[in-house]
């Protein structure tokens, strides 16, 4: 789980129980593991009694949630630090040990996996983290390129695979560490950014992409790098550069498509976190990783940064939209456009900045429309009722529809060029199809189930006339434009009840009060058609038309208000 859009919870990664591999682990912080760690033992009712751990007892400051800490791991950490002077031959200079993690360092050799486990749940507190001394996170950067090395022969004879068991484990817990370390504390994040632990553990999580083996450790130790990654780099521009130095674009090409949907989406997390104007054109120049972006919302729509990178990230760019949707398979280009949907008929409107960059993004969707519009017909015949060329195109005019119903993007879409023409011809190419034979533009009244190729263009012919209204919208040269098209009439005998396109009888209704709005051309042609018997006069009625003669003029009077588009 995640804690936030940009944080990972302490305990969004299984944490399963670890045994000792016995190594040794020195530098830490070893009186204040001493008084926290007591504090939690008498939590569990377990009375420490030598002289340093009461001295520890008696300054360490209340943790109430090292209660998830186990006895035995504080058991072993108060050991392992009581030995670091004895194995030493030194002793400490007496001084009281402060309340805090940023108190006396003393050396001190841990020997238990258990202990660096401890510091791990420490890090859950938010005042430990902030407290918490540079020479940890040396220490622990230590271990990870100790770990590296076997990690790295691994992959190069995977007849050592097997032998990888303590150093995964080490390295899952070392990673868990500095993850729980970055959490909300920019300090940290600049001491592990300074060590230069990001390059370690990008090149360790390469690695782990490397190793081709099925090892529930080893997805394990990969999450949590991630995760890591995640954090260091979350609202911390300095670390988001260096992490997109070190991770662009090995990391993202390798993690975007890994098998486990929890490395796509943690990957997922940091490209987006990573992500600025700048970087956007590293992406122009990296299509492929984009493209994996894509793949990766289709494949896990319930994955909410996929979405995020496109919508928030990927539509700030027309150029890159642009140069990303020639090269996109057509299902990867449905899934492309219903984002753009999705941020049409969001409740967030768009600002002004978005609505110039949306102007960019029309004239790609129009183009793209007026070019693959006849593709359509290719569903009428059986061998083809699933080409997704057709699917694309009814996603198109959705966009189209969407965007003309936006005050801000209709203007540009009502003059642009040869797109009224195209929606004319299309709309009486279907038209004349479904009456000819039995197919998919026929008017049914039957309902189909959701799959079916019926159900897939499900509204395609009602939308083509919901578009036409929109671009006459207080526009008298579309109105004008319609007319000379013939399509008035081709409107009007597309007012059967079909249940292929729902609402059909209101889109008509729509367009003709937007076609005959202030156009007296117009009403004169919907009252001659009917005076000629061409326009049914009940159904005009039903409609909420009505003709009346007044001398010898006929007046096509509306019986309702004009909607907005």
């Amino acid at each position: 789980m995640w804690e936030s859009p940009i944080q990972v919870s302490l305990s969004g990664t299984p944490q399963p129980r670890i045994p000792s591999p016995g190594v040794s682990i020195s530098g830490f912080p070893a009186k204040e593991l001493v008084g926290l760690a007591t504090h939690a033992l008498r939590h569990h009712g377990i009375w420490v009694t030598r002289a340093a751990e009461a001295r520890a007892v008696q300054t360490a400051s209340p943790s109430p949630r090292l209660s998830s800490v186990s006895p035995t791991s504080l058991r072993s950490a108060l050991r392992l630090v009581r030995l670091g002077p004895r194995a030493s031959g030194k002793m400490a200079a007496p001084r009281m040990p402060p309340s805090r993690l940023s108190g006396i360092m003393v050396p001190a050799p841990i020997q238990d996996l258990e202990a660096l486990r401890a510091l791990t749940a420490l890090f859950k507190e938010q005042r430990n983290r902030e407290t918490a001394p540079r020479t940890i996170f040396q220490r622990v950067l230590d271990i990870l390129k100790k770990s590296t090395h076997a990690v790295e022969l691994a992959c190069r004879d995977p007849s050592q695979v097997e032998h990888l068991a303590s150093s995964l484990q080490l390295i899952t817990e070392c990673f868990r560490c500095l993850r729980n370390a970055c959490i909300e504390c920019s300090v940290n994040q600049n001491s592990i950014r300074n060590l230069d632990t990001i390059g370690v553990a990008v090149d360790l999580v390469l690695l782990f992409r490397e190793l081709r083996v099925e090892q529930d450790s080893l997805l394990t130790a990969f999450r949590c790098g991630l995760q890591f990654l995640g954090n260091v780099a979350s609202r911390n521009e300095d670390s988001q550069s260096i992490v997109w130095v070190h991770a662009f674009p090995e990391l993202f090409m390798s993690c975007l498509n890994h098998p486990d949907k929890k490395i796509v989406a943690y990957c997922s997390m940091i490209l987006f976190t990573s992500l600025n104007a700048e970087r956007m054109k590293d992406l122009e120049e990296n299509l492929n990783i984009a493209i994996n972006v894509i793949e990766a919302h289709q494949k896990h729509p319930a994955s909410e940064w996929p979405f995020l990178i496109i919508s928030d990230h990927f539509l700030k760019s027309p150029e890159l939209v642009e140069a990303m949707y020639g090269k996109l398979s057509n299902q990867e280009r449905i899934t492309l456009l219903d984002i753009v949907i999705a941020k049409l008929v969001g409740e967030e409107q768009l600002t002004k900045d978005d609505i110039s960059i949306f102007v960019r993004h029309a004239e790609l969707i129009a183009n793209s429309f007026m070019d693959q519009c006849r593709n359509v017909l290719k569903l009428t015949s059986e061998p083809h009722t699933e080409d997704k060329e057709a699917l694309v195109t009814i996603r198109l005019l959705d966009v189209l529809c969407e965007m003309t119903s936006n005050t801000e993007l209709l203007g540009y879409l009502q003059v642009f060029p040869g797109l009224m023409e195209r929606v004319i011809d299309v709309l009486r190419v279907i038209h004349e199809v479904g009456k000819e034979s039995t197919n998919i533009f026929s008017p049914s009244d039957s309902l189909k189930a959701e799959g079916d190729i019926e159900h897939m263009t499900e509204g395609f012919k009602s939308h083509l006339i919901r578009l036409i209204g929109n671009l006459c919208y207080k526009n008298k040269e579309n109105q004008d434009k319609v007319n000379e098209l013939d399509g008035i009439p081709l409107i009007l005998d597309s007012s059967n009840i079909d249940d292929n396109n729902p609402f059909m009888m209101q889109w008509v209704v729509y367009a003709v009060r937007n076609l005959t709005e202030d156009n007296s051309q117009n009403q004169d042609v919907i009252a001659k058609m009917e005076e000629q018997g061409l326009a049914d006069a009940s159904l005009l009625k039903k409609m909420g038309f009505e003709i009346e003669k007044s001398g010898d003029k006929l007046i096509l009077k509306s019986n309702n208000d004009i909607p907005q588009p």
